[in-house]
């Protein structure tokens, strides 16, 4: 990982000296410190919100680190199942065709656990791609072996944007 990507446990340590920061200029009453922590507090949220952000085209993911995965089939067949089944439900709603209604029924209910289970897989495969990719990066640091490691570093980015597409995903289900 290069400096400049953005990092969730950077943003904490960031976030956690701004408090130091503020604390220093509150009992030394220096303005200066008090907006320099203002400003790394800031920077924080910016990185923490930067590493968590995920574009999202159809089933294509990609990450500002250049992080880039496809989502699971399970997610877009059970999103496509989902659909569907609201589809029947409405037509059997307006027909009044009951078992075309339970049968829409059905098949949304059966598409939210394909899509779960999707989602599932995608976040368990990208956090484990992330530990992988992490560990054959320092393991190919340690030997001096640039190439392998640039291609652990994108291991790396790439099941991020995996995991946080899943998060966000999840997140957006759970709050709906």
């Amino acid at each position: 990982m290069s400096d400049k990507d953005s990092s969730t446990a950077k943003s904490y340590l960031d976030s956690a000296i701004a408090q130091g920061q503020s604390a220093l200029g509150s009992l030394t009453g220096s303005t200066g410190d008090k907006a320099e922590a203002a400003a790394r507090k800031n920077q924080a949220a910016a990185e923490k919100e930067s590493s968590h952000s995920v574009g999202k085209l159809g089933p294509l993911n990609v990450s500002p680190s250049g992080g880039v995965s496809t989502d699971d089939p399970n997610r877009t067949e059970g999103s496509w199942n989902q659909t569907l089944g609201a589809a029947k439900e409405s037509v059997g709603g307006l027909i009044g065709s009951e078992s075309l209604k339970k049968e829409g029924s059905q098949q949304n209910a059966e598409g939210k656990g394909q899509e779960a289970q999707g989602q599932l897989s995608d976040f368990g495969s990208g956090v484990q791609d992330r530990v992988k990719g992490t560990v054959g990066g320092i393991a190919a640091s340690v030997t001096g072996d640039r190439e392998k490691e640039e291609e652990m570093r994108m291991k790396h980015d790439d099941a991020k944007t995996k995991q946080r597409s899943a998060e966000a995903d999840i997140q957006k289900q759970a709050g709906a």
